[in-house]
């Protein structure tokens, strides 16, 4: 048996007590690589923020990060009857009707926002969608996460081109995927375009589809509720004629503003411990950048935001 299959007897509530511990430990560690990713991203994307409210974010976001983390793997480990049955309520619920009933197909935009992994079960009771999947490190690991989501409806295929292909003729017979466009790509599948202000490679693939395939485009979240007492969905109609458009710069950018939109609402819920900015043009990665270079690049991007 699989030893991650442990956390199936682990009640969630006491898992989430030790995720809050292990980011009580992290937040008292102020060299971890989490600490100083977070760090650089409020520094990059919140310019406008004191030195006290980023730390009260970065707070924030580390337990969130901390508890999606073991959230996820409870909901690989249980079938997904039980991820299902902690979905509270679901805000604008009509708008992921209405995207799935597009004979063009629906594409389900879904940034690292939330406990996405939880959402996965709920969504996949509205058909059989088609979804990538790029094996996790680890072989033990990898298996647990692919026995985990081989429990749904969905099917999985390859990160490559045939996975990009199965997933088109999907779109194009009506049926409905789910990406995770927020990633940073390989350069050859991405273009430099503003993300939260910060000038940085982005994918291309949603864009890509939605323009050729004119599916319906729906944002989701899934957001633990303030008294942690399971969470809520978010969904958001995205309609901007600039998100189906030819050139892939305007379209990336444009779905690019529509997670910003999503992300600001729930802003500490965001996977901010994630390098998204790797590879920014004129400073390439702030992570392992020069303290100084960074330091200047990020006075220059405050002197922007002031001046707008």
């Amino acid at each position: 048996m699989n030893p991650y299959h442990i956390f199936k007897f682990v009640p969630l509530s006491v898992l989430q007590m030790l995720a809050r511990f292990v980011a009580w430990v992290i937040l008292r560690l102020p060299n971890a690589s989490i600490m100083s990713t977070v760090s650089i991203n409020m520094a990059l994307i919140a310019p406008s923020l004191s030195k006290r409210q980023k730390q009260a974010l970065t707070k924030d976001i580390i337990y969130h990060q901390c508890l999606t983390t073991i959230e996820s793997v409870k909901s690989w480990a249980m079938p997904p009857e039980w991820s299902i049955a902690q979905i509270c309520d679901v805000y604008n619920k009509e708008f992921l009707l209405e995207g799935l009933a597009s004979p063009n197909g629906m594409l389900a935009i879904v940034p690292h926002l939330g406990t996405w992994e939880m959402m996965n079960a709920w969504l996949n009771q509205f058909g059989s969608p088609t979804i990538m999947y790029k094996p996790v490190k680890g072989n033990i690991t990898n298996d647990f996460v692919l026995q985990g989501r081989s429990k749904l409806n969905a099917t999985l295929v390859p990160t490559d081109g045939s996975g990009v292909k199965a997933v088109f003729k999907t779109l194009k017979q009506g049926g409905f995927s789910i990406v995770l466009p927020d990633h940073v790509p390989d350069p050859s599948g991405g273009v430099i375009v503003p993300f939260f202000g910060i000038e940085t490679l982005t994918s291309t693939l949603a864009s890509k589809l939605a323009s050729k395939t004119k599916c319906a485009l729906v944002g989701l979240s899934c957001i633990r509720r303030d008294d942690g007492r399971g969470f809520d969905i978010y969904c958001y109609k995205l309609d901007d004629p600039a998100l189906y458009d030819r050139n892939t710069e305007t379209a990336a950018y444009a779905l690019n503003l529509a997670m910003q939109h999503m992300i600001e609402d729930k802003c500490s819920h965001y996977m901010w411990g994630y390098r998204r900015f790797k590879h920014i043009p004129v400073l390439d990665n702030p992570y392992i950048a020069d303290k100084e270079a960074l330091a200047a690049f990020i006075h220059n991007q405050n002197s922007k935001y002031t001046k707008s």
